[in-house]
């Protein structure tokens, strides 16, 4: 067998253990040779890494080592070249893991987290900020499927709806828990398709539409998803004895807050204000910013504050105490260009399911009446 014939002569991201193995069991290059085959100037050039062997030489190889090929030659870590993507300002901080997503023929990045994201959604690499205000992407060898929509909003209950989008029509959704605020902010930018909201107007006392007015640049439409119960989260029993927000403002009990802009915190910030209420006089109050309902009940149930307000069903969900503080509409907001879209044709089908409404109204603290359908 011709040794030059059985060697490629080229750069190679394969890093050779020959030469640590012969030396191990004390063989010459010469040796080696003769039991694979091969001339001295062959091995020399594999063992350099200067040649990257035939699969019938590495074969030979393992078998006078007796060990798999695998053990021989090791593929070395290559860098993968960066991409530069729009930052869709929304989700995780960065440096971490991004998900990359096309929404109206903008490729964007979102940064993922426990704490913005729904589940694990699996990334596409990481990311960090790049001094022109976009995101650098290191991606990952292997890549998950483009998400089909991007949602924003608070609504635990959209996890129900998610999940029967994937498993009824296969869909990838991206799923980035957020603030009302943040969330229509998001679709004014054009970085999401849908954004759900509960915001009441300090105004009109209208709901959502005074707020799409002002943020939205484009006609858009408002769907129903469900009207929830929110409520003032307590202790099992309600050990404390609050009866409502005017109890709050004790030094033996800590609050927990929402992040500013989301409808949670607005709502608290109105109710404290008809009741004459200073909300630095809540201990807590300006100093926690919790991300979504459920990381109000998880502290309230924890232990880590006394009280906060959240929908009913994340209390219901840990068996705390609630006290009924007000009822939102929560809607689905979608850009106008976006409602021919496959996928949020399928979303909007989904929520016209009279067993996706019975699944949400299970939760407790939900009427889903009108959910799918244009405000």
């Amino acid at each position: 067998m011709s040794g030059t014939r059985s060697i490629a002569h080229m750069p190679s991201p394969l890093r050779s253990c020959v030469r640590a193995l012969r030396e191990d069991v004390g063989w010459s290059q010469t040796r080696l040779a003769e039991l694979v085959g091969l001339t001295r100037q062959s091995l020399a050039a594999i063992e350099n890494g200067d040649a990257v062997p035939s699969t019938e030489v590495a074969l030979r190889l393992g078998r006078a080592f007796g060990v798999p090929v695998e053990e021989l030659f090791r593929l070395e870590d290559v860098p993968r070249p960066t991409e530069l993507v729009e930052s869709a300002g929304i989700g995780g901080s960065l440096p971490g893991r991004v998900r990359i997503a096309t929404v109206g023929g903008r490729r964007v990045a979102y940064g993922l987290d426990l704490s913005t994201t729904s589940g694990t959604p699996t990334a596409d690499g990481l990311g960090e900020p790049d001094e022109s205000g976009r995101v650098r992407l290191s991606p990952f060898a292997e890549r998950p499927p483009a998400p089909d929509l991007v949602v924003a909003g608070c609504d635990p209950a959209f996890g129900l709806v998610r999940e029967r989008l994937q498993r009824e029509h296969g869909l990838e959704v991206l799923w980035l828990r957020t603030g009302s605020r943040a969330a229509l902010e998001a679709l004014a930018r054009g970085v999401v398709h849908v954004a759900g909201l509960h915001l009441e107007d300090p105004q009109s006392g209208a709901y959502n539409g005074p707020w799409i007015e002002r943020l939205a640049p484009f006609p858009t439409t408002r769907f129903g998803f469900a009207i929830w119960q929110q409520s003032i989260l307590l202790a099992p029993g309600n050990p404390l004895g609050v009866r409502g927000v005017t109890d709050l403002a004790r030094p033996d009990l800590r609050f927990v807050n929402r992040e500013p802009g989301s409808g949670s915190r607005a709502l608290v910030e109105r109710a404290l204000a008809r009741c004459g209420v200073d909300g630095a006089a809540i201990p807590g109050y300006l100093d926690t910013s919790a991300d979504g309902h459920e990381t109000v009940a998880r502290a309230v149930a924890s232990g880590a504050a006394h009280a906060g307000v959240a929908i009913q069903a994340v209390g219901h969900a840990l068996d705390l105490a609630t006290i009924p503080l007000a009822e939102e509409p929560y809607e689905l907001v979608v850009p106008n260009h976006f409602l021919e879209l496959p996928g949020v044709h399928a979303l909007l089908g989904v929520l016209r399911r009279p067993a996706v409404r019975e699944q949400v109204e299970a939760l407790t603290g939900y009427d889903a009446v009108a959910m799918g359908r244009a405000v």
